[in-house]
């Protein structure tokens, strides 16, 4: 199986708890989507400076789609 550094990085899994559902079960609704936001602002404003920008660009749409599907 080839890693996924965005969608499922080993590194972010513990047992069968992956760190963003403990972080969103540790918020309010209104701290995740800050979460969330802050995140997508972090990686596009680094991912010219890392040397990995489609990487952080996929991060980006990571956690862009999770704050969409917040908003339901």
């Amino acid at each position: 199986m080839k890693k996924d550094n965005v969608n499922n990085p080993e590194h972010y899994t513990s047992g069968d708890i992956e760190c963003i559902d403990a972080i969103k079960s540790s918020m309010s609704h209104e701290e995740y989507i800050g979460f969330l936001k802050g995140n997508c602002i972090k990686y596009l404003w680094r991912y010219r400076l890392k040397g990995k920008a489609k990487e952080d660009l996929n991060k980006t749409n990571f956690y862009l789609n999770k704050l969409i599907e917040a908003q339901s």
